[in-house]
């Protein structure tokens, strides 16, 4: 039964591209490896797979999983496609043999779209948002320093962007300004970035060229069925308070109290963009 599950699940997903908002067509993937520290005290990490797909006109960021989740909420069937798999996992024996599809990072990150600007999905408890963002804002101070990434060579650059300092590695080799994230506007495609301390590391670990693949505009899946529109610095300032209690965040909208009274935990990491403060 879990297998035939999954067999039709990879049957309906490539026909849900086609019933969504086409943008443009890749011929580009990267495949990024998203690690980040959870707890900056214990050291304690997270990680993630990112997908950037480059078109002629536009290019797509997000999470492999988080998608994963998505497009199974996109079904006709959906909920009740999920309450299966769920089902399904839950039947193994022991916890570490369980793999549910879970989200991760919930950003999309559509870069020149629209022309020139920069389009951002993202959500908070039961809520999506979406906001317009500023297209290749970092200022980059390109370095002397090079190494080799995947067998292309890199060359280094370096900004602080929204209250953190990075550096980054691009190779000309490939002349894409792109990159993970939101990050672009280098003479080459970033191949690694990371902040100063670690906290979050981007790092390529695959390409592939494409003759096409569809870049979709994902929809909401949420039960309110749609986005938000919000700002920026909005959106930022609601995900870290949810982030700071999320069982108060999720009574606030649902009702329901998962707390059992304990006190919410401490928070030691902080977001991406610091510059909401």
């Amino acid at each position: 039964m879990e297998k035939m599950i999954y067999f039709l699940l990879f049957l309906l997903i490539p026909i849900l591209g086609f019933s969504q908002k086409k943008l443009d067509n890749a011929y580009l993937k990267c495949q990024y490896e998203y690690i980040w520290k959870q707890d900056t005290l214990s050291g304690k990490t997270r990680d993630d797979l990112l997908i950037l797909q480059v078109g002629e006109n536009l290019s797509k960021c997000y999470s492999y999983y988080s998608n994963e989740v998505d497009s199974i909420m996109a079904l006709p069937n959906g909920d009740e496609l999920w309450t299966q798999i769920f089902e399904a996992e839950l039947k193994k024996k022991g916890v570490a043999a369980r793999n549910f599809p879970r989200k991760r990072m919930r950003t999309y990150v559509y870069k020149n779209y629209p022309s020139g600007k920069m389009t951002v999905t993202d959500g908070v408890s039961l809520q999506d948002f979406i906001y317009e963002d500023e297209l290749n804002a970092q200022q980059w101070e390109i370095k002397d320093s090079t190494k080799t990434i995947l067998d292309y060579p890199c060359q280094m650059a370096a900004c602080n962007f929204r209250g953190r300092e990075w550096t980054a590695w691009f190779t000309t080799d490939i002349p894409v300004s792109d990159g993970p994230w939101k990050f672009g506007g280098l003479p080459g495609l970033i191949m690694e970035a990371y902040d100063k301390g670690n906290q979050y590391v981007f790092t390529i670990v695959g390409l592939q060229k494409l003759e096409s693949e569809p870049i979709i505009f994902r929809e909401s899946y949420l039960p309110a069925k749609r986005f938000e529109k919000t700002n920026r610095l909005d959106f930022l300032k609601a995900n870290k308070a949810s982030l700071m209690d999320l069982n108060g965040y999720f009574e606030m909208e649902t009702g329901i109290d998962l707390s059992e009274g304990n006190p919410p935990k401490i928070m030691r990491y902080d977001l991406l963009e610091l510059d909401y403060k």
